[in-house]
C-alpha cells in the first residue's frame, strides 16, 4: 500500500493535539467515562454540526405547501411546523449518536496510522484508555440508539438510514486507496440532507439531490482544509488526500467547491420555491466562504483548524437562509 520504510520514519513535531485539555469533559464527566466522550467526539463538537446541518436543510427545503412524510410521528403531529420541530429534536439525537459511532469505528480502523500522526496519537485506542474489545461495545451501544431513532422515523428513512451503513463502513479506508477521500466523507457526512428532506416530504425529488450534491461540494472544500493539518506527517505514512493531490493549488480548488456549493444552493432555493428573502443569507454564505478561501494559511494547522471550525457559521446561514425563504415574502 505505501512504502514501509516511509512509515518507519517519526512523525513531525506537532504542537497541538486534537484532544482539547481541562474541557466540560474533564470538569464534568467521571474518570471512567471520559475516554468515551473523546472516542465519540464529543469534546469537538464541529463534526456533529457538519453531520446535522445537511438534515436540517434537508427538512426545512421541503416547501410549506407540501405534506408531511405520513410514517413515524407524523400522524400525530399532524401540523407541518411542528413536525419539522419534532423532526429536527430527533435528527440532533442521530447525529449525535451516529457521528460517535463514525468516529469509533474510524479510530478502530485507523488505529495503526493515529499513532504515526502527531495530532492524533493522543486518541483513546491509540493511548490505551479504550481496548478495541470496550470501543466494539460502545459502538454497538451507539448503533442500538441510532436504530432507535431510524425506527421512529419510518419506513422511508429507516432504509435510507441502513443504506447509509455502507458509505461509514468504506470510508476509514478510502485514504489508502485514493487521493479522494474527502469526496467519500462528503457522500456519507450529507447524506442526512435526503433523510430530512423525505422525513418531511415522503419521498425524493430533485430540490435533495441538489442540496445533497451542494453538502458533497462543501465538505470537500472544508476537509481539504482540514487535510492540511496532517499532510506532513501523512506524506510520511503513506496516507492519501486532497490537501496532499491538491498541494500549492489546494486555494484554487477549494474555491471551486466552495463556488459549486453555492450554485447549488441558488438551485436547491429555486427549486423549493423559496422567496427572495433567502438571497441575503446565500449572500452572506458567499462572502464567508470567500474569506476561508482568501485567509486560510495552509502552512499553519491551527489556521486550517480555525477555518474548518467556521464553517459552522456556513450552517446557520443556509439554515437560516432556508427558513427566511419559507416564511418572508
Amino acid at each position: 500500500m505505501h512504502d514501509p520504510k516511509a512509515s518507519s520514519l517519526p512523525p513531525r513535531s506537532f504542537s497541538s493535539t486534537d484532544i482539547p485539555q481541562d474541557g466540560w469533559v474533564d470538569r464534568l464527566l467521571p474518570r471512567s467515562f471520559r475516554p468515551y466522550a473523546r472516542l465519540a467526539r464529543l469534546d469537538r463538537p464541529i463534526g456533529t454540526w457538519l453531520l446535522l446541518f445537511p438534515c436540517w436543510w434537508g427538512i426545512v427545503s421541503v416547501h410549506v405547501s407540501q405534506p408531511c412524510c405520513e410514517s413515524g410521528l407524523s400522524f400525530i403531529f399532524n401540523d407541518d411546523h411542528i413536525y419539522s420541530l419534532i423532526l429536527a429534536l430527533l435528527f440532533t439525537v442521530g447525529a449525535i449518536v451516529m457521528r460517535g459511532a463514525g468516529c469509533t469505528y474510524n479510530d478502530l480502523v485507523d488505529r495503526d496510522i493515529d499513532a504515526k500522526v502527531a495530532r492524533t496519537r493522543t486518541r483513546p485506542l491509540v493511548s490505551g484508555a479504550v481496548t478495541p474489545r470496550q470501543a466494539l461495545a460502545f459502538l454497538a451501544l451507539q448503533l442500538a440508539i441510532g436504530f432507535g431513532v431510524l425506527v421512529v422515523l419510518g419506513s422511508e428513512n429507516f432504509w435510507l438510514g441502513i443504506t447509509s451503513l455502507g458509505l461509514v463502513a468504506i470510508y476509514p479506508w478510502m485514504k489508502r486507496i485514493t487521493w479522494w477521500p474527502q469526496f467519500f466523507l462528503g457522500l456519507t457526512f450529507n447524506w442526512g440532507a435526503l433523510m430530512g428532506y423525505t422525513a418531511m416530504a415522503g419521498r425524493l425529488d430533485i430540490a435533495c439531490f441538489l442540496l445533497y450534491a451542494a453538502g458533497v461540494a462543501w465538505t470537500l472544500g472544508y476537509d481539504t482544509i482540514y487535510a492540511h493539518q496532517d499532510k506532513e506527517d501523512d506524506a510520511l505514512i503513506g496516507v492519501k488526500s486532497t490537501a496532499r493531490l491538491f498541494a500549492e493549488n489546494s486555494r484554487a480548488w477549494i474555491a471551486v467547491f466552495y463556488a459549486v456549493m453555492w450554485i447549488l444552493l441558488v438551485a436547491t432555493a429555486w427549486q423549493a420555491r423559496f422567496s427572495l428573502a433567502v438571497l441575503p443569507f446565500l449572500i452572506a454564505t458567499a462572502l464567508h466562504l470567500a474569506w476561508q478561501v482568501v485567509t486560510v494559511d495552509f502552512s499553519s494547522p491551527a489556521d486550517c483548524l480555525r477555518k474548518f471550525r467556521s464553517n459552522r457559521f456556513v450552517g446557520w446561514l443556509v439554515l437560516l437562509g432556508f427558513v427566511a425563504g419559507h416564511f418572508w415574502w
